[in-house]
C-alpha cells in the first residue's frame, strides 16, 4: 500500500489477505525476476481502486522489457 509508512498494508502483522481493497486506496505492484549471475529487474506499477475497479496510474511503456 502507498501511504504514510512505507509498504503501508504489507506489514506482515496486517491481515492484508483479508483486507478487502475499498475506493481511493493505492498500492504498488512490484513483480521482479532475478537470474543468477545475470542481474535482474524489478517493475513497479502504482494503481488506485477508483468504482471498484483498478486504474493503473504508471505510465511508463514497458515494450522494451517485455521482449528482452
Amino acid at each position: 500500500g502507498i501511504g504514510l509508512e512505507i509498504h503501508e498494508l504489507c506489514q506482515p502483522a496486517l491481515p492484508f489477505r483479508i483486507t478487502k481493497l475499498v475506493n481511493n486506496m493505492v498500492h504498488t505492484v512490484e513483480p521482479g525476476i532475478y537470474l543468477p549471475g545475470k542481474g535482474g529487474v524489478r517493475i513497479e506499477d502504482d494503481v488506485l481502486v477508483h468504482d471498484q475497479t483498478p486504474e493503473v496510474l504508471s505510465t511508463l511503456p514497458k515494450n522494451e522489457l517485455i521482449s528482452l
